[in-house]
């Protein structure tokens, strides 16, 4: 079987990382794997460069971004990667289209496939994100797909309402956790030497996107965020950048003024890499922003995580995560609460590390 895998940014790269070498390994499948999106972007990190450090062949970079991130260069986008797709697909032959989650990007290059009529696997469907126009994109994806993989047996039910059928439908787990129970970490030492992180230093991991549905507040969100972390002066900041939506180079550049500004210990960083940020996860002392990896990776690491704002809104809540409104002080009285509380116990509702291994059983068993 000729399977043709998708990635278009580093996060969704992370967690399909485990699946893409389990498939390749297996003499039954014949894998193509297609970056495109911020992958091929140095505003991004250009991190199609971690792939290629992995030493997993790239068979075909698509440049697909668009400059801008307001809804009309976001608008743009979606017609220049499903141009760009058109022409893809039309001169490669496969028989799968292996896709994940929720973006924007995804939705195009998957969406142009239509057409020729190519039988798609979705990965991590029947996940809900009211706060997000990602919503709108993980369910037209499900639509567009034949084979499903959700992460718990609710998302599963999830998409069999959304479909209208149980055919083809899977709790695999999250494959996320793939990831998280065979990697090697960097220890405190080993992040502060590539990534100048103080080991000394009590470190809150930080990761803020824009909300794409009530995009024309992420001024204020900013704003507010920033008069917060001015005041966590006992933490190492850690803050990672905000991917490629709407209002999203905003957010860039008020981070980018608040670290130049601030007396705290700020490192502000493009991207970790996938075993950067999970390693700074797992020695972190909590996480906040809206990023979908506080819920899944932050469970499996036990993490206290303050959930800011409305854009995962929908998602299971675990024990480890608090909510609370993108203001300084609702933050902040967030922060003093999850410091006097104790360490939580083991969540498992996202499978036991295996899924890659489950994914690969499916498709086997696929009739071409």
């Amino acid at each position: 079987m000729k399977i043709t895998i998708l990635t278009s940014s580093r996060a969704d790269y992370g967690i399909l990382r485990p699946l893409i070498v389990e498939l390749s390994s297996n003499s039954n499948f014949e894998v193509s794997l297609v970056a495109f999106g911020t992958h091929i972007s140095s505003l991004h990190g250009n991190t199609i460069t971690e792939i290629e450090a992995d030493g997993i062949e790239v068979s075909e970079k698509i440049d697909t971004l668009v400059s801008g991130s307001g809804p009309r260069s976001i608008s743009e986008g979606i017609g220049y990667t499903y141009k760009k797709f058109a022409k893809y697909w039309d001169t490669v032959e496969t028989d799968l289209i292996v896709c994940l989650g929720d973006r924007f990007e995804m939705f195009a290059a998957v969406g142009a496939s239509v057409p020729f009529n190519i039988p798609v696997a979705h990965v991590s469907g029947g996940e809900v994100t009211t706060g997000a126009i990602d919503n709108v994109y993980r369910n037209s994806l499900t639509l567009m797909s034949k084979y499903h993989f959700a992460s718990t047996e609710i998302y599963k039910e999830n998409i069999e309402k959304l479909v209208g059928k149980k055919e083809n439908i899977y709790n695999v787990g999250a494959l996320n956790y793939d990831n998280l129970m065979t990697m090697e970490y960097y220890s405190k030492d080993e992040l502060n030497e590539h990534f100048d992180i103080n080991p000394q230093k009590k470190t809150c991991l930080i990761t803020f996107h824009p909300e794409t549905v009530s995009y024309e507040n992420n001024k204020n969100h900013i704003h507010e965020l920033v008069l917060a972390l001015g005041e966590l002066n006992e933490y190492q900041q850690v803050i990672t950048m905000p991917n490629a939506d709407t209002n999203g180079n905003l957010i860039r550049e008020k981070l980018i003024e608040y670290s130049q500004n601030t007396k705290n210990e700020v490192v502000l960083i493009e991207s970790l890499g996938w075993k950067g940020y999970l390693s700074t996860m797992k020695h972190c002392e909590f996480m906040l922003g809206n990023t979908s990896s506080s819920f899944v990776e932050a469970s499996f690491f036990q993490k206290k995580v303050i959930n800011i704002g409305e854009r995962q809104n929908g998602r299971l809540l675990t024990d480890n995560i608090f909510c609370c409104k993108i203001e300084k002080k609702e933050i902040l009285n967030q922060v003093f609460l999850i410091e006097k509380m104790e360490p939580f116990n083991k969540i498992d509702m996202y499978g036991n590390g295996n899924t890659s291994n489950k994914i690969v059983k499916i498709l086997s068993n696929i009739k071409q």
